[in-house]
């Protein structure tokens, strides 16, 4: 009686390829171009789907996504930033650049800065074409758009060195769209702090709202993970002794974007484990929605 021969296994997918090794998740036959290697073996190309699809995504210790490592969005804001002024320079000139305060060291106003700075009301316009402008007078966008524009080349690079070392140390810690976050209600609290107690016809803009919110968040942050203060101590009570040292620096701005990144901080780090992605949305909302009370606040008493 004669012996039936013994067939080599073949791989599933590619039934004209012979191959002895075997998928280590389904145990299916796989074949050198199906192979993936695992960290026992190799796994065949559905098995490393379903384990993609199944496998939880890195967190960072205050629920953001470990895709902050890369500091890609510390790199948009420092360009979008970038660009507003190149925007500005074409709109203003050689003066955009340098030749204002500190000795001349910073530009002078653009058409874009006046149009985009916080202001809370003032009359100007082209010759002719007077009208009042400002916060107060619905251009409710100033206290967004002043958080991007700048006065001067110096100006800028200050702020955007600060905020590169700054930002992607946290970017790293919270993920880039809590990160985004910060910085956003830190630039506006401060240009909200900025119309609330500054002169009504008081224009100023810049990223320092935010940046000075980024240092109290590290603050706040590294207290949170019981990691020491001493590197960011000293560079806040600089900025702070600076930003009453020096003229024409907006005081209310610098300290009302500390206050609200060090409050948006606490909110993002304390905020408990279980639930905290609604916890954190709340605690955001919850301060923005306090940020607009002010402005409304702010501009009842200007128009009363």
């Amino acid at each position: 009686m004669s012996e039936s021969p013994v067939t080599a296994p073949v791989c599933y997918r590619h039934p004209s390829k012979e191959t002895y090794v075997r998928c280590t998740r389904c145990e299916r036959p796989i074949c050198p171009d199906c192979m993936n290697e695992a960290s026992v073996g190799h796994q065949c190309p559905e098995c490393v789907a379903e384990g993609r699809r199944t496998q939880r995504p890195a967190r960072t210790a205050f629920g953001g996504s470990a895709a902050g490592r890369a500091g890609t969005a510390t790199r948009v804001l420092i360009g979008v930033n970038v660009v507003m002024m190149i925007m500005s320079i074409i709109s203003g000139g050689s003066t955009a650049v340098a030749g204002g305060g500190w000795g001349g060291l910073l530009g002078g106003s653009t058409p874009l800065t006046e149009w985009g700075s916080v202001l809370g009301e003032a009359l100007y316009g082209p010759v002719g074409d007077m009208a009042v402008h400002g916060i107060a007078y619905g251009e409710w966008y100033r206290l967004f758009t002043a958080m991007f524009l700048h006065y001067g080349v110096l100006h800028l690079l200050m702020n955007m060195y600060a905020l590169w070392f700054l930002g992607r140390d946290i970017e790293r810690a919270l993920g880039p769209l809590r990160f985004v976050g910060l910085y956003l209600l830190a630039g506006l609290g401060g240009n909200v702090a900025a119309y609330v107690f500054s002169a009504p016809n008081a224009m100023t803009a810049g990223a320092s709202t935010a940046v000075f919110g980024l240092m109290s968040a590290i603050f706040v942050l590294l207290k949170r993970l019981n990691l020491s203060i001493a590197p960011i101590l000293p560079v806040i009570v600089i900025n702070v002794i600076f930003t009453f040292a020096i003229s024409n620096i907006s005081v209310a701005g610098h300290l009302g974007g500390l206050v609200v990144g060090g409050a948006v901080a606490a909110v993002l780090a304390y905020a408990p484990r279980e639930r905290r992605n609604l916890v954190q949305a709340i605690g955001c909302a919850g301060i923005f929605l306090i940020l607009m009370a002010l402005t409304i606040y702010r501009t009842a008493v200007l128009l009363s």
